[in-house]
């Protein structure tokens, strides 16, 4: 692999996607398949910021090449700003995303509307290692929204069909791939790093 190459700490290819659309043709980009027994970093931080750099740092000692993470979730007002880290996991197993969306329902259901603010929040990190101290850069993007009270649409994934992103008539789960990168908390997040990635590597 070219020593100019960058590894997303993932194996979710919509992630690789979004990336490389950001990236275009400036870097050679790899996810975790390409590097069999690259560990998973457990998301043992209490912010999203530690969770990034966390996995960033892992995946940059592992494979001694650049490396972005990122972790992200949906912050409700009502709830005093959780799910948040805990999004993924909230009904308490990993990545059950019915489960998770259908106890926030649930945990909101006597809140009036007009408190049903949220916002889906993504931290992204890049490190770059070196001999002596590796260099880091974390950047944060989000997008603020409410949620509604049934789910609508069936793209996206998690939260998506209960979120309505401020401006917008529809859920995240509503709107087309590009829309929704245009907006995202993810795709603001990587769009923030990739003057660094371009820069540094």
């Amino acid at each position: 692999m070219p020593a100019d190459a960058l590894v997303l700490a993932t194996r979710n290819q919509g992630k690789l996607r979004e990336l490389a659309r950001i990236l275009g043709d400036q870097v050679g980009l790899a996810g975790l398949d390409a590097f069999p027994g690259a560990p998973d970093v457990p998301e043992t931080g209490a912010t999203f910021e530690a969770n990034a750099l966390l996995k960033a740092r892992a995946i940059a000692a592992y494979t001694k090449l650049p490396a972005v993470a990122d972790d992200s979730g949906l912050c409700v007002d009502a709830l005093n700003g959780m799910p948040g880290v805990l999004s993924a996991r909230w009904a308490g197993q990993h990545g059950d995303d019915q489960a998770n969306l259908d106890l926030v329902l649930a945990q909101v259901a006597d809140v009036p509307e007009d408190r049903l603010g949220a916002r889906f929040v993504c931290a992204a990190a890049l490190v770059v290692p070196a001999d002596g101290v590796a260099r880091e850069w974390v950047v944060t993007g989000q997008v603020e929204g409410r949620l509604i009270r049934a789910p609508k649409g069936t793209g996206g994934f998690g939260y998506d069909p209960i979120f309505q992103p401020d401006g917008f008539t529809e859920t995240t789960a509503e709107m087309t791939p590009e829309a929704k990168d245009a907006i995202s908390h993810r795709g603001r997040a990587f769009r923030a790093l990739a003057p660094f990635i371009t820069a540094f590597i």
